[in-house]
């Protein structure tokens, strides 16, 4: 029997890295019978953490999914990295459930990653819920962590449950909602206690505004509040139900993954109160529609079938996995399949679910469910899925931040650089922040992603799984060349004559500067007919052969405007050929007094700190020729630094900041535009491509 949607709860647990995210969802699984033991990240075990670089840099890298039985319900949980490299990762566990669990170091407070994952909820109006993890840790306040979350996170935040003690008094979590309190046992399942006395007091408070919180979201429940003065459980329930569905409010609990402490009240409420998928919205775009207006379409349980594959993984056990979320109807194993793009029908045979590096195999996967396809030829990441008919539209794709780290590779002979490409290509699959390129200006290949630690652990990979050794430099800038003023007409006349047919065509022509962005525009200014039109064409190759040779670096030439004003042909001698030559020397005639620069790439860029290091970063952008833009308090003593820096200043930054802010800061970075680069840095930027291609001749 397969699942029934009301059933379902999807969550997401994110936050900064070392909240315990892996060892929370251990912790999960554990309570819910679905693992004998949980373990934490250090022993190299846990469930979610299980690949081999995972496992020696006791990080999480990938997204993991597990999905779990609690209480009638079955709970599909996401574990994503918190480490800022990984961000895409996060993305695809954001965009695939209906609710979020932020994790929280207790005594941390939120930190960077806090911040903006919670703007990233902010902007898909997710419910969330807080997770104050480590409360054994030392100097541990619970209210004073409460205060500064409220005044940071700017959202209504209702404790679920409070602690018994903070830090090495900690012995468990009291449930406001049932009244009851539970006691850690030292690594086993929590044991359920009689309330304390000297917590009475302290629940009764937190019980009043918990009651108040969960009435404010329905009239009734308000009225009753104000006759009875309280609630029933069910009833609070009900109403927090109502309030986080909204996200009205944020839920917050406490507890210790190192204690095993805090499971069983979050597990009840996850199976209680978070909401279902039936009735949420997804989206999607009509693929004909040239502006792809986004449209809403929701989560519901009819005929047709619709998903959409959110991730994509190569097991070396079981082959390719296509991770998908199910919008409508119900996929049975013999279920056609159609990726429309494609055209091609596939039947999966079997479907499964996962837990961790463990997927099982399942009879069906219902509206709102999350499972996966093996060996799928068309279920690519970011793809829609139909039930064989193609209903005319498109889920909207995963938006994924712009790279901000680049390394151009090599490798030392030609069978290594077919090893390394084939593994690269496998990678761009897996993972859509992770890109390739060959740049045909600067003849190199780049590899790009989101940070020093993202690239290197990919270049690690390949070097380990292939067996090759992989060259590394800073890639060269695509630097362009333009032109500054009119240059006057420019007479240039091919001809040569080496018995039978000549060449001969002559042509003048002026060129112009033209708006940025408009790269280039011809017009023909020839009255009489001095060239034939079928010569035009020629003339037009020749110009934009020169222009991509460049002038005065060999960088490509941009924003030209040229016109042709006379020229001269011959009755046996012209050609295509013999104009296109007149028109590249009659280009190169006129650069010479147009006074032709260098374009410089300029990039956007937001960099995450915490306050204390803004002095520094400030400092080091105004060396890097950067112009700062304006600044934003974040909250949690985080602050974004807006700024327009060169790209030629921004190559190893990713490396500059993690030394600037001990590892803290992070950043996004997207081209802008191109500015004029002049004096010595432009001498320099022609002297070294200069040497380079006298070296290359």
């Amino acid at each position: 029997m397969g699942i029934n949607s009301v059933d379902l709860r999807n969550l997401t647990i994110a936050g900064h890295n070392g909240t315990g995210k892996t060892a929370f969802l251990d912790q999960l699984l554990y309570y819910a019978n679905a693992i004998d033991k949980p373990e934490m990240v250090e022993s190299g075990k846990t469930v979610s953490d299980f690949t081999e670089e995972e496992i020696a840099r006791k990080i999480s890298v990938h997204t993991a999914s597990a999905t779990m039985k609690w209480n009638g319900k079955t709970i599909n949980a996401l574990d994503t990295p918190g480490t800022a490299d990984f961000i895409g990762e996060v993305i695809c566990g954001l965009r695939s459930c209906e609710s979020a669990v932020m994790m929280v170091d207790a005594r941390e407070g939120a930190q960077i990653e806090t911040i903006k994952l919670w703007r990233r909820l902010n902007g898909r109006n997710k419910p969330r819920v807080l997770f104050l993890n480590k409360m054994e840790k030392e100097r541990v306040d619970y209210d004073a962590t409460m205060e500064h979350l409220k005044k940071e996170l700017k959202m209504t935040l209702v404790p679920i449950t409070i602690p018994m003690g903070n830090a090495q008094n900690y012995s468990g979590v009291i449930d406001l909602i049932t009244s009851k309190a539970y006691a850690f046992q030292n690594g086993a399942k929590e044991k359920e206690i009689a309330i304390p006395a000297e917590y009475q007091a302290k629940v009764e408070e937190a019980r009043a505004a918990l009651i108040e919180s969960a009435a404010e979201g329905d009239d009734a429940l308000m009225e009753k509040f104000f006759e009875n003065g309280s609630l029933e459980p069910q009833e609070i329930a009900n109403g927090l139900k109502n309030g986080l569905d909204k996200n009205l409010i944020v839920p917050v609990f406490v507890g210790s993954t190192l204690k095993s402490s805090g499971i069983t009240s979050f597990l009840n409420f996850v199976a209680e109160t978070f909401p279902c998928p039936l009735g949420k919205e997804d989206f999607i775009y009509d693929p004909k529609d040239e502006a792809k207006t986004i449209k809403p379409k929701k989560i519901e349980e009819s005929d047709q079938i619709s998903a959409y594959v959110f991730k994509t993984t190569l097991d070396q056990f079981s082959g390719k996995l296509s991770f998908l979320k199910v919008i409508t109807g119900t996929i049975l194993p013999d279920t056609d399949l159609l990726n429309p793009d494609f055209g091609k029908k596939e039947r999966p045979g079997k479907l499964f679910k996962a837990i961790g590096k463990k997927i099982f195999e399942v009879d069906s996967l219902g509206a709102g469910d999350i499972g996966i396809l093996t060996k799928s030829n068309g279920a690519l990441t970011n793809c829609t899925l139909f039930g064989g008919t193609d209903y005319g539209y498109r889920f909207q794709p995963l938006k994924f931040p712009d790279p901000v780290y680049a390394l151009a590779i090599s490798a030392p002979d030609k069978n290594s650089e077919v090893k390394m490409n084939d593994f690269i290509h496998r990678i761009t699959e897996e993972d859509l922040t992770f890109q390739s390129n060959y740049n045909e200006e600067t003849k190199e290949q780049v590899i790009s992603g989101m940070g020093e630690l993202h690239l290197n652990m990919i270049l690690d990979k390949i070097r380990d799984k292939q067996k090759i050794e992989i060259d590394t430099k800073i890639p060269k800038i695509a630097y362009r060349e333009t032109i500054t003023k009119k240059s006057g007409i420019a007479e240039y006349a091919h001809k040569k004559q080496s018995g039978g047919h000549g060449q001969y065509g002559k042509v003048l022509l002026e060129i112009e500067p033209s708006e940025r962005g408009a790269y280039y525009t011809f017009t023909n200014a020839i009255k009489g007919g001095s060239v034939s039109k079928g010569y035009i064409p020629g003339i037009e190759k020749g110009l934009h052969e020169a222009m991509v040779e460049g002038f005065l670096a060999g960088y490509p030439l941009v924003d030209i405007a040229v016109t042709l004003i006379d020229g001269k042909e011959h009755p046996v001698d012209s050609s295509e050929m013999a104009f296109k030559l007149a028109a590249k020397g009659a280009i190169k005639l006129a650069l010479e007094k147009a006074g032709a620069v260098l374009l410089e790439p300029y990039m956007k860029l937001t960099v995450y700190i915490e306050n204390k290091y803004l002095g520094d970063v400030l400092s080091d952008l105004s060396s890097k020729r950067g112009r700062v833009l304006g600044q934003e308090d974040l909250g949690g003593d985080m602050i974004a630094v807006n700024a327009e820096v060169p790209d030629s200043e921004m190559l190893t930054y990713a490396i500059d900041l993690k030394a600037m802010t001990s590892g803290t800061g992070s950043f996004e970075l997207e081209f802008d535009h191109y500015e004029t680069l002049q004096g010595k840095l432009s001498d320099d930027v022609i002297k070294a491509a200069k040497a380079e291609s006298e070296a290359a001749k």
